[in-house]
């Protein structure tokens, strides 16, 4: 690597996939970086390959179970003590379920993992990321929030449920979720954008899509790395990126009253007051 970067950047859902290989290059670039897991034995394992590849000693661990919102809030305060700044949150676990399987939250568990632990986990962060700022929030989408619909009385997939449609659904929440907050941070010093890192080999995709074809977790990890290192990341907030490069996304999200709507039913879920 080229470029060195002096960051704290916290990772989510980095024990595998293209979360652990941004790791791997953030840390190869000098970052300090915190690898979240979903339990202690499976992130230490993904920082100790991090360390060996990375050739850094720069690397922690971070652990909740995005299943439970109280782990969520554990693992925002235990982050807040541990460190004094947080240049870089990049929200990127994520999962494909066939089921419907309720939360400890009552909440069903795809929109719970992929939106609202990230919503809640930015929100008890974003204190910490303001007093760091310049400050980047980046999280992952996919293209397959233009298939979404978005039903106000259908969130938890309470009256239909489908594998893909909760998973559109939580893709397309990612991105109503960086608009709003992109715009209710102009000027803090903190942009906010999201991307859809292209059709990638993970466990994600052959849960949900029977794991054909799909391009390198390096190439997964691009726009991710581009986004957190780049003068051209830090310029840009409140947009959607492929390939490096911000374009439009689907019609549904530039409604601006839908995504305050929508934000509202996010704090009441994730018991934000």
């Amino acid at each position: 690597m080229d470029t060195k970067i002096d960051s704290i950047i916290l990772i989510t859902g980095a024990t595998d996939g293209i979360g652990k290989e941004s790791a791997i290059e953030f840390a190869a670039m000098g970052a300090a970086v915190i690898v979240h897991g979903r339990t202690a034995e499976r992130a230490q394992a993904a920082v100790d390959d991090v360390k060996k590849i990375s050739g850094s000693a720069k690397v922690e661990t971070a652990v909740a179970d995005f299943t439970s919102l109280t782990q969520v809030r554990s693992m925002a305060s235990d982050i807040s003590k541990r460190f004094t700044r947080l240049d870089v949150l990049v929200n990127n676990a994520g999962v494909f379920a066939k089921q419907r399987v309720m939360t400890e939250d009552g909440l069903e568990s795809t929109f719970q993992i992929n939106h609202l632990a990230h919503f809640l986990l930015t929100h008890e962060l974003l204190g910490l990321l303001q007093q760091s700022a310049p400050a980047r929030i980046i999280s992952v989408s996919s293209m397959a929030h233009s298939n979404a619909k978005l039903d106000f009385g259908n969130l938890q997939g309470e009256k239909k449920f489908g594998g893909y449609a909760a998973y559109s659904l939580s893709k397309l929440a990612n991105i109503l979720f960086t608009y709003e907050l992109a715009d209710r941070l102009q000027g803090a010093g903190v942009t906010v954008n999201c991307l859809h890192p292209g059709v990638i080999a993970t466990k994600l995709l052959r849960a949900g899509f029977g794991g054909f074809g799909g391009s390198s977790v390096k190439r997964g990890a691009e726009t991710i790395v581009f986004l957190a290192t780049s003068s051209k990341g830090a310029a840009a907030t409140g947009k959607y990126f492929v390939n490096r490069e911000a374009v439009e996304s689907s019609l549904l999200t530039y409604n601006r009253s839908m995504r305050k709507e929508f934000w509202s039913v996010s704090e009441r879920l994730a018991g934000i007051t």
